[in-house]
C-alpha cells in the first residue's frame, strides 16, 4: 500500500499545500526509517561477519562449528550453530515468505491475470535470464548445478535499498518490486526442494501431510490456535528434516495454508462496540472480549506477518547475515576469486540477467501493450527496479551452502554475491538519479497522468462533453464537501458541456473511515448507482461506520449480498489503491485537487473560478481528457 499522505485543502491552497507537504515528508521519512533500519541491521550484520572473519578467522568457523545436541529418549538431534540458523532459524524467515505468497495471490496484487501478468513475467525472466547466463560463464567449471545461486532477489535489501536511493513517489514501483520478489520466492524454493534435496526419504513426508493437514483444520478452533499451530510447526520441521527436503521449506508450507481474507466489516464493528463498551465499564472480562474481537476481526495470516516481521528483520537475517557473510577477502582469495568462473558467472548472473530479464521483459510487455502498468510505473524506474533485483544477497548465499560442497569455491561464490549486491545497488542509484534529472520535480503532477477513461472511471455528464473536470477528493473530508457545491454549480451552468470525474484520495491518517467509505462507493459502483452513494455519504460525513454503510445501500436498493460481496473483493481494494498511487505519482498532497480539461488546477476552486479555468483551457491540448 502507498504512504501517500494528504490533508484537506482548504480555500487557500498555498497554505494547504504547505501543510500538507509537511504532513507527507513526515510520514514518508517515518516509513522509511522503519524499513531502513532492517536493511542497515542486515547490512551491518554483514560487515561484522567480514570484519570478524579476516581478523580472527579461527574464531569465527569455531563458533558456528560449535555442536548443540538435543536428545529426547531415543531421539537425538544435532545441530552446530550454523545449521540452527540455516535450518531452523531460517525456516521462520521462509515461513514470512509464504505467508506473502499466499497473501498475494488471495487478496494482493496477484488475485488476477491482467494485474498479476507483468510482476510474474517479469520474475520469471529474472530467474531464467540470470541462471543461462551463469551456466554460460560457467561453463567447464564443474559446477554449473549452482546456477540457483542467481535466480533470486533479496527482498530486505531491496525494499531498504529503494527506500535509500529510490525515485521520487516510488509506490507504483514498490508493488511492482514487491509482487515480483513474491513469485521470485516461489521460484526459489522451487528450485530448492527440487534440485538441491539430498538423501531423499519419502516416508517421513506422510507424518508431514498428517501435520499439514492438521494446520489446515486449525482455524476451526475456538482457542488456543497459537499453541496448537506452533506444536504442528515443529512436527512438520522434524518431518522434512528427517526426509531430507530442507527443513526451512517447512516453513512455506505451513504459510500455505494459513488463512487470509480481508476484515469483515460487522466484525471490526463489533470490536469497535465491545472496546466502547470496556471504556464505559471497565473489567477484565469486557477487556478480553473486546481485545479477542479485534485480533479476530484480522486474518490470522495478517497477525503473523505484522507480529513475526520485526524478529525476522532484527534477528533471523543479520544473524543469517553474521554467520554465512563470513568471508576471508586477502590477496589471495581475491586473486582466485578475480580468475574463478563461478565468481563471474555469479556477477554476470545477478547484475546482468536480472537487470536484462526484468527490464527487457517489462519493456517489451509494454510495447505491446501487455498488462497493466499505471502511472509512473516508466521505463527510467522499470530500469532502476531491473537493477535493484541485482541484489541476491540472502537466498543467494543460502544456496551457495547448498550447491557447493568445496569451501574454497564457496568463499569464491560469496565474494561474487558481496560484489554484484554492492554493483547492482550501484547502478540502480545511478538510474534513479539520472530519471530524477528527467522528471523534474516542478514537473510532477502538472498534467492528469492517467487519461479519463469511460470504461474505469466515474463520470457524471456526457463521456463526450468538450470540457473535463476531474477531482482527487475524500468522502470525509470537510472541504471536498464544500466542493461538491461548486461542482453542482458548474454542471448546472455548463450542462451537456462538462463532464466530471470522482478519483480517490482518501486522508487515511485523519479519517479512519475515508478509506472503507471510498471502497464502498466502489462497490456501489458496480451496481451502477456510485454518484447516488457518494452523495449520500457526503450527506451524512459523520456517520460512516460499517453498519451506516449497509443501511445506505439498502436505502438506495442495492443488492445487499452482492455489495457485502463486493466489499471484500480485491478488485474493489485495487480500484480504490491504485486512484492513492496515481495521487502519489502526481505529488498530489491536499484535497480536493482539481484537473481541468487534464492540467491541474492551483487557484480557488469556486465555480466561477473552475469555469474560467475550463473555458481558458479549451482551446489548449488536454491530456488527461480523451479516452
Amino acid at each position: 500500500m502507498s504512504h501517500l499522505t494528504l490533508i484537506e485543502q482548504s480555500p487557500d491552497p498555498e497554505e494547504s499545500k504547505r501543510d500538507g507537504q509537511r504532513h507527507s515528508i513526515a510520514d514518508r521519512l517515518r516509513s522509511m526509517g522503519q524499513v531502513r533500519a532492517g536493511a542497515f541491521l542486515l547490512l551491518g550484520a554483514t560487515l561484522a561477519a567480514l570484519a570478524w572473519a579476516n581478523f580472527a578467522h579461527g574464531s569465527y568457523d569455531g563458533f558456528w562449528d560449535t555442536h548443540l545436541t538435543l536428545s529426547v529418549g531415543d531421539l537425538q538431534l544435532d545441530f552446530t550453530l550454523h545449521a540452527l540458523v540455516n535450518d531452523a532459524l531460517m525456516a521462520i524467515f521462509f515461513f514470512s515468505v509464504g505467508l506473502e505468497v499466499r497473501r498475494e495471490f488471495t487478496i494482493g496484487e496477484l488475485t488476477t491475470w491482467s494485474r498479476a501478468v507483468v510482476p510474474v513475467v517479469a520474475a520469471l525472466a529474472g530467474l531464467t535470464l540470470p541462471a543461462l547466463l551463469f551456466v554460460l560463464v560457467s561453463a567447464g567449471s564443474g559446477y554449473e548445478q549452482a546456477w540457483g545461486i542467481v535466480i533470486s532477489t533479496d527482498t530486505a535489501f531491496l525494499v531498504g535499498a529503494l527506500a535509500l536511493i529510490g525515485p521520487k513517489a516510488p509506490g507504483r514501483l514498490r508493488v511492482f518490486l514487491l509482487a515480483l520478489a513474491v513469485v521470485d520466492d516461489i521460484g526459489a524454493l522451487s528450485i530448492i526442494a527440487i534440485v538441491y534435496t539430498d538423501n531423499f526419504n519419502p516416508a517421513p513426508l506422510l507424518i508431514a501431510a498428517v501435520g499439514l493437514t492438521a494446520v489446515y483444520f486449525t482455524r476451526y478452533l475456538q482457542s488456543a490456535r497459537g499453541l496448537v499451530y506452533g506444536s504442528l510447526a515443529v512436527v512438520v520441521w522434524l518431518a522434512f528434516l528427517a526426509s531430507g527436503v530442507h527443513p526451512t521449506l517447512a516453513g512455506v508450507a505451513i504459510a500455505l495454508l494459513v488463512p487470509v481474507y480481508r476484515p469483515e466489516r460487522r466484525e471490526v464493528e463489533h470490536a469497535l462496540e465491545l472496546a466502547r463498551t470496556f471504556r464505559q465499564s471497565p473489567s477484565s472480562e469486557y477487556a478480553r472480549a473486546a481485545a479477542n474481537s479485534l485480533r479476530e476481526s484480522i486474518s490470522i495470516n495478517e497477525r503473523l506477518q505484522s507480529s513475526t516481521a520485526p524478529y525476522i528483520a532484527y534477528v533471523v537475517l543479520p544473524l543469517f547475515a553474521l554467520a554465512n557473510a563470513g568471508v576471508q577477502l586477502n590477496a589471495e582469495i581475491l586473486a582466485s576469486a578475480a580468475r574463478s568462473q563461478v565468481t563471474w558467472g555469479i556477477i554476470v548472473g545477478l547484475v546482468v540477467g536480472k537487470m536484462v530479464g526484468v527490464f527487457g521483459s517489462t519493456a517489451l510487455m509494454r510495447l505491446l501493450r501487455v498488462g497493466e502498468f499505471g502511472p509512473g510505473l516508466t521505463l527510467d524506474r522499470l530500469a532502476g527496479g531491473g537493477a535493484l533485483s541485482g541484489i541476491g544477497f540472502t537466498i543467494s548465499l543460502f544456496i551457495v551452502a547448498l550447491a557447493i560442497d568445496d569451501e574454497a569455491v564457496q568463499n569464491e561464490a560469496r565474494v561474487g554475491v558481496l560484489i554484484a549486491s554492492i554493483i547492482a545497488f550501484l547502478l540502480g542509484a545511478v538510474i534513479f538519479r539520472i530519471s530524477d534529472r528527467l522528471h523534474p520535480s516542478e514537473e510532477i503532477g502538472r498534467t492528469l497522468l492517467r487519461p479519463v477513461d469511460p470504461t474505469r472511471d466515474h463520470i457524471f455528464g456526457p463521456v463526450d462533453a468538450p470540457f473535463t473536470l476531474v477531482e482527487y477528493g475524500d468522502f470525509q473530508c470537510g472541504f471536498c464537501l464544500k466542493a461538491t457545491g461548486s461542482v453542482e454549480e458548474v454542471h448546472r451552468e455548463l450542462g451537456g458541456r462538462l463532464r466530471y470525474v470522482w478519483r480517490h484520495a482518501p486522508l487515511t491518517r485523519f479519517h479512519p473511515n475515508a478509506l472503507a467509505a471510498a471502497e464502498a462507493a466502489e462497490a456501489a459502483g458496480r451496481q451502477g448507482k456510485f454518484f447516488e452513494f457518494e452523495r449520500s455519504l457526503f450527506s451524512d460525513q459523520e456517520h460512516q461506520l460499517p453498519s451506516h454503510i449497509i443501511r445506505r445501500a439498502q436505502e438506495l436498493g442495492l443488492d445487499i449480498e452482492r455489495f457485502e460481496r463486493d466489499l471484500r473483493s480485491p478488485a474493489v481494494a485495487a480500484r480504490v489503491r491504485d486512484d492513492m498511487l496515481d495521487a502519489e505519482a502526481m505529488d498530489i498532497t491536499a484535497v480536493p485537487t482539481f484537473f481541468v480539461n487534464g492540467k491541474r488546477h492551483t487557484g480557488p476552486y469556486d465555480a466561477q473560478s473552475l469555469i474560467r479555468a475550463l473555458e481558458q483551457s479549451a482551446q489548449e491540448p488536454q491530456p488527461g481528457s480523451s479516452a
